[in-house]
C-alpha cells in the first residue's frame, strides 16, 4: 500500500468495526452454497484472489478434487488481490460470505477480529506437524482460524558465474555482503538489488535485516533497527546498489537479475520457475546474511491461508472444513509446493520436499525460523509496515538519517 492509499485503509478499518457490530447482532453470515430437496449440502462456494487464468484453473482442479472427498462440488470464484478484503468485509456485513475463503496471511487478524471466521478446532482439523510460525499466521487470540498448505519467504539469489569470475564467495554476514557487492559492481552492473519501494513489499524485504539484528516492529527507533537501515544506505551510497531500488518491485528486481544487471538479489521462490527457463543463467540461492556470525536469521512468512467463514449453515461449514483439511493434507501440500515452488507447512513434508527439490533448501531452512508479520502487533501491523517503508525511503534518498527516519516511523506506527 502506498502512502496515497492510506485514506482507503482508514475506510476499511472503519468497515471492520461496523462488520463486527453487524455480526454480533445477527450472529452469522450467509453463503450461497446449494442443497438438495432433502437438505443435504451438495455444493459450497470458495473465494480467493487467484485471478491469473492458469493459477485459477489449477486451484479449481485442486478444490474440485478436495470437494469430491467431501461429497460436494466447489463453486470457485476469484477477485483481484486488492479487492479481496474490502469484498469480504462487505459480504460479512451483508451476510453473504462464501463457505471457504482464502486470505493473504497478514489479513487474517483483521477479518477474524470482526467475528466473521470460525475457529477450526471445532471441526477436529489436524494441525499436528505444522511449523509453529506457520500456525501463527492463521491464529487470532489463541485460536487457529486458517491453515496454509504452503508458505514462502525470501532469500539471497546470486549469479554463480559472476561470483566465480570475481573470486567472491557467497556472503554470510553484512560485512561480507558489502565487500562482495562492491567487488561485483562494475559499469552496467550492480552488486546487489532489493525492493525498497514505498509499499508493504518494500517493508517485507527489509524485515530480515531488522528482525535478525534484534530489531522489533513494536519499537522501531532502536540502535538495532538503525544498524539494519544503515546497511541499505551504505550499499546505495557506495554505488553497490542502484538508487532505483526506491521504485523497484520484486518483479523489477528479478528482471534486473535475469538481465545480468545485478549479481545478487533478494527475492522469493516464486521466481524460480522463470529463472529456470533462462538457459544461460547459472544461479544459486542462500540464506540472507546476518550482521554477525552467531545471529539467527529471521525472515517474514508469506503465503495464503484457507478459512471457514461463520455462516448460519453448520452443514455447509462442516463441508467447507473437510475441503480445507484436504487442501492441507500431506499429499496436496507437497503437490502445491512443487507446483508453485513454495514450502510445505508441515515440517516432515518440508524435509522430504528438500530432497526432491534441492533448489528450495535455503527457503525451507529459513521458514523454520520465520515469523508472521502480524505475530506481535496483530491488527496494528499495517501502521508499523507503513512506518518502516517510509523510513527506508527517507533514509535511502538522504532526506533523513536512519535514526531520524526510524523515529518518524515509530510515530507513524503508534499514530502519534
Amino acid at each position: 500500500m502506498t502512502p496515497a492509499a492510506r485514506p482507503a485503509a482508514r475506510r476499511i478499518t472503519a468497515l471492520v468495526g461496523s462488520v463486527a457490530l453487524v455480526l454480533a447482532a445477527a450472529g452469522c453470515g450467509g453463503g450461497e452454497g446449494s442443497a438438495s430437496a432433502t437438505g443435504k449440502v451438495t455444493s459450497i462456494t470458495a473465494l480467493d484472489y487467484y485471478t491469473d487464468a492458469r493459477e485459477h484453473a489449477q486451484w479449481s482442479e485442486r478444490l474440485t478434487a478436495c470437494g469430491r472427498t467431501a461429497g460436494v462440488t466447489v463453486e470457485h470464484r476469484s477477485v483481484p488481490g486488492a479487492s479481496l478484503v474490502p469484498k469480504v468485509l462487505q459480504q460479512a456485513s451483508s451476510r453473504t460470505l462464501p463457505d471457504l475463503l482464502m486470505l493473504d496471511n497478514p489479513d487474517v487478524q483483521q477479518i477474524a477480529q470482526t467475528g466473521a471466521l470460525t475457529p477450526l478446532d471445532r471441526y477436529g482439523i489436524d494441525t499436528r506437524g505444522f511449523d509453529k510460525g506457520v500456525l501463527s499466521v492463521g491464529t487470532y487470540k489463541g485460536k487457529v482460524y486458517g491453515l496454509a498448505p504452503t508458505v514462502s519467504t525470501i532469500a539471497l539469489f546470486y549469479n554463480k558465474d559472476m561470483l566465480s569470475e570475481a573470486g567472491v564467495t557467497v556472503p554470510r554476514t553484512w560485512d561480507e555482503l558489502e565487500r562482495a557487492a562492491a567487488r561485483l559492481t562494475r559499469p552496467g552492473r550492480y552488486g546487489m538489488a532489493v525492493d525498497a519501494n514505498a509499499t508493504f513489499e518494500g517493508t517485507w524485504q527489509f524485515l530480515p535485516f531488522l528482525w535478525s539484528n534484534g530489531g522489533d516492529e513494536g519499537r522501531l527507533d532502536t540502535p538495532q533497527a538503525a544498524q539494519a537501515l544503515q546497511l541499505w544506505v551504505d550499499l546505495v551510497k557506495s554505488g553497490s546498489m542502484s538508487r532505483s531500488v526506491l521504485n523497484w518491485t520484486q518483479a523489477d528486481v528479478h528482471d534486473q537479475f535475469v538481465a545480468g544487471k545485478t549479481a545478487m538479489m533478494l527475492n522469493g521462490p516464486w521466481r524460480i520457475s522463470e529463472m529456470a527457463e533462462s538457459r544461460n543463467l547459472h544461479w544459486g540461492v542462500a540464506p540472507i546474511p546476518v550482521r554477525s556470525q552467531g545471529q539467527t536469521l529471521v525472515t517474514p512468512l508469506g503465503g495464503e491461508v484457507w478459512t471457514v467463514p461463520r455462516n448460519p449453515s453448520e452443514a455447509r461449514r462442516e463441508k467447507a472444513a473437510r475441503v480445507l483439511a484436504c487442501l492441507n493434507d500431506p499429499t496436496h501440500m507437497l503437490a502445491v509446493a512443487k507446483q508453485y515452488f513454495t514450502v510445505p507447512s508441515r515440517t516432515a513434508v518440508a524435509s522430504r520436499y528438500t530432497e526432491q527439490v534441492p533448489a528450495m533448501r535455503a527457503f525451507v531452512k529459513s521458514v523454520a525460523q520465520a515469523r508472521a508479520r502480524t505475530g506481535e502487533l496483530g491488527v496494528g501491523w499495517p501502521r508499523a509496515a507503513t512506518g518502516i517503508y517510509t523510513a527506508v525511503q527517507a533514509a535511502l534518498t538522504g532526506e533523513q538519517t536512519p535514526q531520524e527516519a526510524l523515529r518518524h516511523a515509530q510515530q507513524i506506527a503508534t499514530g502519534s
